[in-house]
């Protein structure tokens, strides 16, 4: 599964979620048994080719429509800010999902 998150930098452990229009480095996590098995930062989302599940985003006013005529699912992390918290509401079930 990959999770694509926008961030303030491309530092993994530094790094916090933000809006869209103020990202600096787009996070693709890829998740493999509840796991974080691989973490790669891009500047621009249209360098990314492979297929991506869910993106979360920071707040529910983000413009995610194109991310929804892709298909992809879209999530809100409304207290999460760093990878790990994010990946872990991811697993449990606490980001909310704005598919619905």
């Amino acid at each position: 599964m990959l999770i694509l998150i926008p961030m303030n930098s491309n530092k993994r452990h530094e790094a916090l979620i933000t809006t869209l229009d103020q990202t600096k480095d787009w996070a693709l996590i890829e998740l493999d048994e509840g796991e974080i098995k691989d973490i790669r930062f891009f500047k621009r989302r249209d360098e990314i080719d492979e297929w991506i599940d869910c993106v979360v985003v920071e707040n529910e006013q983000e413009y995610v429509w194109p991310f929804m005529e892709e298909n992809i699912t879209v999530l809100v992390a409304p207290t999460q800010k760093s990878i790990d918290e994010i990946v872990e509401a991811f697993l449990f079930k606490e980001l909310h999902d704005l598919n619905v």
